[in-house]
């Protein structure tokens, strides 16, 4: 036996095992960070339609950091909601359309449905979860745990009907009344407390729903007037476009800084179309209120929320993945607010109940690049009316049919009986996206 040997080779044998091991733990690191769930940002805007924005080809506002996620992620066309707040939050969160849930009364939710919310079938899949901005759907002073119970570990909330959301703002985080933010600016305290709840330190992925108050005019369901700015006025409609867009930069800052960037998925969203008044003043208990209208494509555009037109319903959604979504995508597929849950649910890897009846399609696989089913028609609900569209023909439940290319603004009803096989076949079949839902015509 050669003796002067042995001391070599085991040392090489020992060089090779350690080298062995760095590259299968550097290579089980790095699949675990590619196939690890992804943090989720959502930013749901407030009473902000799609001619607001200039990467839509809006005049009328500076949107430089909108602008950038576009660029940075996919642009969809054809991204619909219900024409009024609340509607759409009980729709997002359960992905079932409000008439599903026997349409429940605003500032209620209906308790059936609590348990299964985003929120919580993300909270169940591993996620951290937290809300701050608006939130609609209780009394917080009289249901202080209602967002928790709605699947959320942390928030930081207006009251609804309780107080103002901007200048003085009465917020509650957690069940308790803030004494601490009464020189404060509302939309700043949100911005903090979702910032400070995406960079905790967790091995655990995020849910960072961030419910803008911007821009929704100043409260106005209060016995008097809500307080004034600094300058001594309430912020007109450009302005509050300015601070959206500055907190829509303050949170993508956020993720550079916290190095999340790489790893978190950001939805951008509106809740319905832009008001068609803002509230830029009062004088003594009398509120000064002035029409919205945008420019975009050369044209004017009054603000259509509570219509069920494009105005009210066609909103603006903007989808950043780095590493997922190639950068500055455009796509004509059709998405309506019913579809979150599903889709991101699906990106996290969590489960969808089979007991449910869900209305939304998940779009999952759009943002992946990949080829699979799409959304044929779109619906939306509001008061008595409903309709069902495509991204050129529209069907309300009452009957009337419009052919949106020719005739955008709904001023020309077809008579679907008189005219071509063309627009037979598309009453057709958006007559049986109706029967599907369980609906029929009450002409």
């Amino acid at each position: 036996m050669n003796n002067g040997n042995k001391l070599p080779t085991l040392r090489w044998l020992a060089i090779r095992l350690i080298v062995t091991v760095t590259l299968v733990d550097a290579s089980v690191t790095t699949m675990a960070v590619e196939t690890s769930p992804p943090n989720i940002l959502f930013i749901l805007a407030d009473d902000v339609g799609s001619e607001v924005l200039q990467c839509y080809g809006g005049e009328s506002y500076a949107t430089p950091r909108l602008n950038q996620l576009a660029r940075e992620g996919i642009r969809f066309e054809h991204a619909y909601t219900m024409p009024v707040c609340y509607p759409t939050r009980t729709c997002l969160l359960t992905g079932q359309y409000p008439f599903r849930l026997d349409s429940p009364e605003w500032g209620a939710f209906p308790e059936a449905a609590a348990s299964r919310t985003l929120a919580q079938l993300l909270k169940r899949a591993g996620y951290r979860t937290a809300i701050a901005g608006k939130w609609q759907l209780a009394l917080l002073g009289e249901d202080p745990t209602h967002p928790h119970r709605l699947g959320f570990d942390e928030y930081c909330l207006f009251g609804w009907h309780e107080g103002p959301r901007y200048y003085q703002p009465h917020i509650r985080q957690n069940g308790k009344l803030r004494q601490d933010v009464r020189d404060r600016y509302g939309p700043d305290v949100y911005c903090d407390h979702l910032i400070e709840f995406m960079q905790q330190r967790s091995k655990r992925p995020c849910f960072a729903f961030y419910s803008m108050a911007l821009c929704h005019a100043v409260t106005n369901d209060l016995d008097e007037p809500v307080p004034v700015g600094a300058d001594g006025r309430y912020q007109n409609f450009s302005e509050m476009v300015t601070a959206m867009d500055e907190r829509v930069g303050r949170m993508l800052d956020a993720l550079d800084e916290g190095g999340l960037t790489s790893n978190t998925i950001v939805v951008f969203f509106s809740d319905n179309g832009s008001p068609h008044k803002n509230i830029d003043g009062a004088r003594g208990e009398t509120l000064i209120e002035n029409l919205v209208v945008s420019r975009r494509h050369g044209k004017d555009v009054p603000g259509g929320k509570a219509q069920l037109s494009d105005a009210g319903t066609r909103v603006p959604l903007i989808v950043r993945w780095p590493g997922q979504i190639a950068a500055d995508e455009l796509t004509d597929q059709l998405v309506d607010v019913s579809d979150f849950l599903p889709t991101l649910l699906e990106i996290a890897g969590a489960a969808i109940p089979k007991d449910i009846t869900l209305d939304g399609q998940s779009f999952a696989g759009l943002l992946r690049g990949e080829v699979g089913p799409v959304r044929r028609w779109v619906f939306a609900e509001h008061k008595d009316q409903a309709f069902v569209k495509d991204d050129r023909w529209k069907l309300y439940d009452d009957g009337r049919l419009f052919d949106l290319a020719s005739d955008p603004d709904e001023q020309r009803a077809l008579d679907h009986a008189a005219v071509n096989d063309e627009v037979q076949t598309a009453h057709s079949a958006l007559l049986q996206a109706f029967a599907s839902l369980g609906l029929s015509l009450t002409p």
